[in-house]
């Protein structure tokens, strides 16, 4: 090793900063969820793999600070998939949640009235949600075209179904309770997408590790808890942009300089809700740690048992909770 060469032993394949404090996963994932990495271009994006390759292989790019080797890390982690190191279709990358949220949610929040178009964008949102939940699915556990297929299908006709039965039940209640059928819509769908597109992991349990990262095996009860914190950040995800706009705009809509530029409605609606996500995306993601843990009392006895057999000082082990 040269003098002044990045040393070898910086943990790239770990996020930069403690991931066991709030703050340390928030600033994690306003890094990972920065838009801005949607304009790389290909070279770019090639350009950080090859660096965090070579690093990985003990090959350090000449002249590299830490710095940019950070850098690098978070571009190639925004654009290729962790486990099959394939790069993510542009609009299933995390970096493309909050624009592409805030135009779908917009316009839910925009076109909420007529029945048509809110079939039309709840339809929308959940093919976008099956893109982003195939995207960043968790790399073990291969997921059927048949699977996609219901979860898919499931969502839709549950958020479909949840829009069109509240907003039949809203028409007697004051104008501002119906801005908010979207919201309950999309945390319906939610509940039903999210675990129906993870149901492999339901079924035959996640990977669960000790703290040094050895696999004891696969538990479904980790699995639950994982999905029920992912399905409660989505929720928590959804409600700044969902809640905070609709009640700036129904105040708006009574002012007279919206009642004589009704054409102003929509890109006002979008850019609320962009400036909400681009805070409660990362900030949402990082509620719960991304590798989280469970007490190995909480686990399947046949489980506990296996874990006990090899080593009965383990307590509390450890699996990746998936986004």
């Amino acid at each position: 090793q040269k003098m002044g060469e990045l040393p070898l032993d910086i943990k790239i394949q770990e996020p930069r900063w403690d991931q066991s404090t709030f703050l340390g996963r928030a600033r994690h994932f306003f890094t990972v969820t920065d838009p801005r990495n949607l304009l790389l271009s290909g070279a770019q994006l090639e350009a950080s793999r090859n660096i965090v390759q070579n690093y990985r292989a003990g090959v350090v790019t000449s002249g590299l600070t830490e710095d940019q080797l950070w850098r690098a890390k978070y571009v190639y982690d925004s654009a290729f998939h962790p486990d099959t190191g394939e790069k993510v279709v542009l609009i299933g990358r995390m970096s493309a949640q909050v624009p592409m949220n805030m135009t779908i949610t917009g316009c839910m929040l925009t076109f909420y009235r007529k029945t048509p178009t809110v079939v039309f964008w709840q339809w929308v949102n959940q093919s976008f949600n099956a893109i982003v939940n195939y995207s960043n699915r968790s790399g073990d556990a291969p997921i059927t075209v048949g699977q996609l297929g219901t979860a898919y299908v499931s969502a839709t006709t549950g958020a479909v179904a949840t829009a069109l039965g509240l907003k039949s039940l809203t028409k007697h209640l004051p104008p501002l309770v119906g801005r908010f059928v979207p919201f309950a819509a999309v945390a319906a769908a939610n509940c039903i997408n999210i675990p129906l597109m993870r149901q492999r992991e339901l079924q035959v349990g996640i990977p669960v590790t000790d703290e040094a990262g050895q696999r004891l095996g696969h538990s479904v009860t980790a699995a639950k808890q994982g999905i029920f914190q992912v399905v409660i950040s989505r929720i928590c995800m959804a409600i700044p942009a969902m809640a905070i706009p609709p009640l700036i705009m129904d105040t708006l809509e009574k002012k007279d300089f919206l009642k004589r530029r009704p054409w102003l409605g929509a890109p006002l609606q979008v850019g609320l809700v962009g400036f909400c996500l681009v805070f409660a995306t990362p900030l949402c993601c990082a509620l719960f740690p991304q590798r989280s843990s469970i007490h190995v009392s909480r686990l399947e006895p046949e489980l506990r048992a296996q874990i006990h057999e090899q080593n009965s000082s383990i307590e509390v082990v450890y699996y990746n909770k998936g986004l």
